[in-house]
């Protein structure tokens, strides 16, 4: 949720923020022992949001306690086009050029990126998935938003194959010619939606989840592969906080 946007760099500096791909080389912050994600907020005080907000994701999404709400349909205007596969030592992230837009109401948002976590950082009913997808999109005014996809075992996903087939190693990258991110989606967009935050450093909030009901199948093969260089890189889940996640019809 990361050297290599070709955006300004007002705008590159916002999508090191998001993307999980976000770390200061200097902070050494990961998924365990003294850089774990319980010492975040202590490595660097830019991370104070790790610790002091209320509105901290991931979250586990409890089907009885969420309520049912018109929400707007989730209308993703997704492009095929060429990407760039980073590994940037926290996860596989995927930069993606202008021209992909997520609508939700009258709000537009440019997908930025899309990345991984395994297991699945999101949980429903206390269930993990073994990993998960983040993509990440920004309004016209600086805005986050964020569509979190499941991954189930089952069958090989062909739309990944060319990303999980071919991971780069730690601090290398390579391209894709042609990739349709809208062959990620499940087919039923029903969703559950709430205010969270960045999953990594600086955990920074008011970020809006949309988190996607229906799991996608991947291989057994293919989630091997990504966790042979990720084994673990989920923050645990959070406290609600009074928080209400709205579920749509």
């Amino acid at each position: 949720m990361k050297r290599v946007f070709a955006f300004s760099a007002t705008l590159l500096a916002t999508c090191v923020m998001l993307g999980n791909a976000q770390a200061d080389d200097h902070a050494h912050w990961g998924y365990e022992g003294a850089g774990g994600p319980e010492h975040w907020a202590e490595l660097d005080p830019a991370n104070a949001a790790c610790r002091a907000s209320q509105q901290q994701s991931p979250v586990d999404i409890k089907a009885g306690e969420s309520q049912r709400a018109a929400l707007p349909t989730l209308d993703f205007d997704y492009k095929s086009s060429s990407a760039d596969v980073v590994n940037n030592g926290h996860t596989v992230q995927v930069n993606l050029p202008a021209g992909s837009v997520l609508k939700v109401g009258d709000v537009s948002a440019e997908l930025l990126q899309f990345h991984f976590h395994a297991p699945s950082e999101e949980r429903f009913d206390g269930k993990t998935y073994p990993m998960d997808a983040h993509l990440v999109h920004k309004t016209a005014d600086g805005k986050l938003s964020v569509v979190a996809v499941l991954f189930e075992e089952g069958n090989e996903n062909q739309a990944l194959k060319p990303i999980l087939s071919a991971l780069p190693a730690a601090g290398k990258n390579h391209a894709i010619e042609a990739f349709d991110p809208a062959l990620l989606l499940p087919s039923d967009r029903t969703y559950y939606r709430f205010m969270g935050s960045l999953t990594t450093p600086p955990c920074s909030d008011g970020v809006s989840w949309q988190v996607l009901r229906q799991p996608v199948e991947v291989s057994k093969e293919q989630i091997a592969a990504f966790r042979a260089l990720y084994p673990m890189n989920a923050r645990p889940v959070q406290p609600l906080n009074g928080r209400v996640i709205e579920v749509s019809h």
